[in-house]
């Protein structure tokens, strides 16, 4: 019998090759190896499932966790340095296929991807209306108002960027 592919939580294609998601759980790894995964971009706080680590390590996945050098509150929203040091990573083809990934793909994910949108001269209402398709009825006002202020122009694009940017 065939081997069932789960996603992960709010799992989704952003760009080609670039993906977003909640952490995931063993039921998603056989969905994630279809992917050919290179990175992985974690921006939760606290410490990754350890399953999770190892399969990273198994699939010889580069792991970056920004969100670890930020509040460990939950609610506390990313920090600007922790959105650009993901943007670098998503902006770098040498990086795909990539996935980036908060706790439940909602807030911290959506933020950075709302701030790639931004960059990409997608208007307010376009990001906002994505940003709260994955955040549901949990949608935070303070999300939405750093996407509104933040200022694209301290992102470095470089030469060799996305063909999508």
């Amino acid at each position: 019998m065939g081997q069932h592919l789960i996603p992960p939580l709010n799992f989704g294609l952003v760009e080609d090759r670039l993906y977003r998601s909640g952490q995931p759980n063993e039921l998603n790894f056989p969905f994630l190896e279809k992917l050919g995964l290179k990175t992985v971009v974690f921006l939760a706080p606290e410490e990754p499932n350890q399953r999770f680590l190892n399969f990273v390590d198994d699939q010889d996945i580069r792991f970056f966790h920004l969100g670890y050098n930020t509040s460990a509150n939950a609610w506390d929203p990313i920090s600007e340095e922790v959105v650009l040091e993901s943007l670098e990573l998503m902006l770098d083809p040498h990086n795909y296929p990539l996935i980036v990934m908060c706790n439940l793909g909602r807030h911290r994910t959506g933020t950075v991807v709302g701030c790639l949108r931004k960059l990409q001269r997608w208007n307010l209402t376009s990001i906002f209306e994505e940003y709260r398709r994955y955040a549901g009825p949990k949608v935070r006002i303070l999300s939405e108002q750093f996407i509104e202020l933040f200022d694209t122009d301290l992102i470095r694009v470089p030469l060799n960027h996305p063909k999508w940017l």
